[in-house]
């Protein structure tokens, strides 16, 4: 399918082709809700605990005689009821990971890519890079594309630190090599900015 294609200037120089059974299904809801779930799953961490009362300092001799205090008995200072003490059933170490298949993580991106295409809310740029690290650059090429007041996902065909550099301070913007991105990825930004030599790299992405 053809789309329009415009340069760093903000002006069409003319149309690509982009691959229609990437960018042209009936996007699946049920599919990109099961990978956004997985993929903010798997960025918990599981990792908070308490400790019980075999794992607390302390503790080593009963605290005082069994009777004659006038007083509950205790055997040890590491009671949960004690302050200093053990906790009771509290949080151990938690594994949050999900599973989903390879056929429907791709389906959910084709699904992502389809919907920001079918929103107009993807565009597709000629190849560019810049000699020097500047913020101010590519501020300006994303006010020429529009995009300066929208949050914005970039696909790159490779790295580019000169690109990545001056972008990474734009708070409103992301910028990944097409190969490396998510459904959340896409989802999470309004608008999608695809560099033209970034659409086979993405295209080969879901032919692996």
């Amino acid at each position: 399918m053809q789309v329009d294609l415009y340069n760093k200037d903000g002006q069409q120089t003319g149309t690509t082709e982009l691959p229609e059974y990437i960018f042209n299904i009936e996007p699946n809801e049920h599919a990109m809700h099961e990978a956004v779930v997985v993929h903010l799953a798997h960025n918990r961490q599981g990792t908070r605990k308490t400790k019980i009362r075999s794992e607390v300092s302390g503790g080593g001799k009963k605290p005082w005689r069994q009777k004659g205090r006038g007083t509950a008995r205790a055997g040890s200072s590491r009671s949960p009821i004690w302050i200093g003490g053990g906790t009771i059933h509290g949080p151990k170490p938690f594994s949050y990971t999900q599973k989903i298949s390879i056929k429907m993580k791709r389906l959910a991106r084709k699904s992502a890519l389809s919907l920001r295409l079918r929103e107009n809310n993807l565009l597709v740029v000629d190849d560019f890079s810049f000699d020097e690290i500047k913020t101010k650059n590519f501020a300006q090429v994303l006010g020429n594309l529009n995009l300066d007041f929208e949050t914005t996902l970039i696909l790159l065909p490779d790295i580019n630190t000169n690109l990545y550099l001056s972008a990474r301070n734009i708070r409103s913007v992301a910028i990944h090599p097409a190969d490396k991105i998510s459904t959340y990825d896409i989802l999470s930004h309004k608008k999608l900015l695809i560099f033209k030599g970034a659409i086979e790299p993405l295209a080969k992405t879901f032919s692996n």
